[in-house]
């Protein structure tokens, strides 16, 4: 566990993405085999359950240390993390080197594991014996890996490159054997990086390519007719994959969604063998005549989303469909090295040999320059789309965010207007500022709550609301403060929805805070007329 927290330590304070790679290195250079497994699984995503809850867990700290639960709670809130707040509040132990080098990162997430299932009893004996053996940065680690709340400064990116450069193979290569469905318990260090286990995991999916955001001239991309142009979906990313008979459906966050999604069992007996597309898992409306395809809002989606059973009513309401963006593997041949134009001629032979209603391949927008492409891309929204897609026509299908051949080129979001009614502090590095908020409109002389918003303002903006709320305060319930309705936001959002689990009657997609209207008193906000008539012409019915 020390060379863990050790390792944690330095990703966690240094700002160099060098020696971030550096540490990676080094630890994967020297850990036992069982700790680097683990290691990739928790950057990877693959964490044990949670074993205790953060009530819990807070009431043994406060057991120990002998303290009541309104300082621990000061603590906390000033501290802004449970994990760092325990660690620090603990006694450091008589003798650090107590711990016994057996009681390794793998030795704790394992114990995790076998008892799970176990009594709060014997938790709280394995969880308590183990801070009284551990140094503070340990312990912190520890109640990570409990809460489960482990982020730090790493993306899964470094950590492939780390591993591609301590097993000496490439770094696409290295991505593709740590996706799919492994257990970092029963999978040996050595087996899931061999080139025989990918060989034999059917169900193993590809790294997903990124685009990165639009963010210059798009003249500066050169000749329009080295372009390719696509409607950009709103749905899940997603991987459908046909090997050995059998069928997988992934998502970008390597989550596997056969069973949550029914209706792709139609695509099984459809799809060659050796097939996988990438695409989008979207609710599509009932078939139309016309050939092209009508997406529903990306609401629709979230009523199927984390669902185990699925009802006959969800099935009619928000019937799902995938639109094939890409073709990765062809008659069980890897084909991500060839150009996308060579792709796209496989993957329209592979979409015309299925007869399926709700597989469609996304349509190529036609254009002669980029000016008549921004022009095009204004309809997206009457298309049921967040913008539009550029990709170079004789570009390999890569792993990851890369910069230079895919751009994604979005609308821009809808906006309301609106004033800030409550506040709460936020997490981490403002924990002690007041940063999360929520917004109303008017609804005649009444103030309707509509969302919530945390994100947008700078530090220096987000120190003055915080000055604001302490000044202006009304009443408090609990972390949450009332405040005069005197601060107008402009809301920012990618989408609207009916709702009937909000007051307003709306949900919306992403908001945060575009910029703080000090341009404007409380009385010119919008209203919640203004949101329903944003809804209707956004037209998502979805209850």
């Amino acid at each position: 566990m020390k060379q863990f927290a050790t390792l944690v330590n330095i990703l966690g304070t240094s700002t160099k993405t060098n020696d971030k790679l550096q540490a990676l290195q080094n630890y994967f250079a020297v850990a036992a085999d069982k700790d680097k497994i683990w290691v990739i699984a928790i950057f990877s995503g693959r964490r044990p359950k949670r074993i205790i809850n953060s009530t819990i867990l807070q009431s043994w700290c406060i057991e120990i240390v002998g303290i009541t639960q309104w300082l621990f709670d000061e603590c906390y809130h000033t501290v802004g993390d449970l994990a760092e707040t325990i660690s620090l509040l603990l006694p450091e132990p008589e003798t650090p080197t107590s711990i016994t080098p057996e009681h390794t990162l793998s030795y704790y997430l394992e114990t995790f594991i076998r008892i799970e299932k176990e009594g709060e009893a014997v938790k709280k004996q394995f969880i308590t014996e183990s801070w009284q053996q551990m140094d503070r940065n340990e312990k912190f680690v520890f109640n990570k890996l409990i809460t489960g709340g482990f982020r730090i400064g790493v993306s899964q990116t470094m950590m492939v490159n780390a591993l591609a450069k301590t097993v000496h193979a490439s770094s696409s290569v290295i991505a593709h054997r740590i996706s799919g469905n492994w257990d970092p318990a029963t999978a040996s260090f050595e087996d899931l990086l061999s080139e025989s286990i990918a060989a034999t995991d059917f169900s193993k999916p590809y790294p997903f390519y990124l685009a990165y955001a639009v963010d210059e001239d798009l003249e500066k991309l050169g000749a329009e007719n080295e372009w390719q142009a696509e409607w950009k979906w709103d749905g899940i990313r997603g991987q459908l994959i046909k090997r050995n008979n059998d069928f997988f459906v992934w998502s970008r966050g390597e989550e596997l969604m056969t069973e949550k999604f029914p209706e792709y069992n139609n695509f099984k007996d459809q799809l060659p063998e050796g097939t996988v597309i990438d695409g989008e898992i979207i609710s599509l409306a009932a078939p139309a005549e016309e050939a092209m395809f009508k997406p529903l809002p990306f609401a629709a989606l979230q009523t199927r989303i984390g669902r185990k059973n699925i009802t006959k009513k969800q099935l009619t309401e928000a019937p799902v469909g995938f639109i094939a963006y890409d073709l990765l593997e062809f008659n069980g041949e890897d084909i991500r090295y060839k150009s996308m134009a060579e792709r796209r001629q496989l993957l329209e032979q592979v979409i015309a040999q299925t007869d399926y209603p709700s597989l469609h391949i996304s349509p190529i927008i036609a254009f002669d320059t980029w000016e008549a492409l921004g022009v095009i891309r204004t309809r997206s929204r009457d298309m049921g789309s967040e913008g539009i897609m550029i990709k170079r026509k004789n570009s390999p299908y890569q792993s990851g965010r890369k910069r230079g051949d895919w751009w994604k080129w979005k609308i821009d979001p809808l906006t309301i207007d609106a004033v800030m009614i409550y506040a709460q502090k936020g997490h981490g590095r403002r924990s002690n500022l007041y940063t999360d908020y929520t917004f109303a409109v008017k609804d005649g002389d009444k103030l309707v709550s509509f969302t919530k918003a945390y994100s947008g303002l700078t530090d220096k903006e987000f120190a003055q609301v915080d000055a604001f709320v302490k000044r202006n305060s009304i009443e408090k319930f609990g972390p949450v403060r009332t405040v005069k309705p005197e601060l107008v936001f402009e809301i920012a959002f990618e989408g609207i929805a009916a709702s009937n689990r909000h007051k307003s009657g709306v949900a919306l997609r992403f908001p945060r805070m575009s910029r703080w209207r000090q341009d404007k008193k409380a009385d010119e906000i919008n209203t919640l007329d203004d949101l329903k008539e944003l809804l209707k012409n956004y037209n998502a019915p979805i209850p």
